[in-house]
C-alpha cells in the first residue's frame, strides 16, 4: 500500500464528504462525539454498501486500510 502525498487532508476531506452523503441518503445521523475512527469505518462500510469503492479483503481490514481508500476515492472526486 502506497502512501498519498496528502492523505491526512484527503482523508479528512473524505470523512466530510462521506457524512454529507450519508445523512442525505438517509443512513446515519453523526454527533460530534462520535470518533474520527467511528467515521471512517462507517463511511467506508456504507461506500462499500453502496458499491461506490471496491472492498478490501476482509482480513486485511483495518483503520489504516480504510483511510487509504478512503483517500484514493476522495482524490478522485
Amino acid at each position: 500500500m502506497k502512501k498519498l502525498e496528502n492523505e491526512k487532508e484527503l482523508v479528512k476531506k473524505a470523512i466530510d464528504i462521506g457524512i454529507q452523503y450519508a445523512q442525505k441518503r438517509g443512513a446515519a445521523e453523526f454527533e460530534a462525539s462520535d470518533s474520527a475512527n467511528d467515521k471512517v469505518e462507517y463511511i467506508y462500510r456504507l461506500l462499500v454498501h453502496d458499491k461506490l469503492i471496491q472492498p478490501i479483503p476482509e482480513i486485511q481490514v483495518n483503520q489504516q486500510s480504510m483511510r487509504h481508500k478512503l483517500a484514493i476515492w476522495a482524490s478522485r472526486l
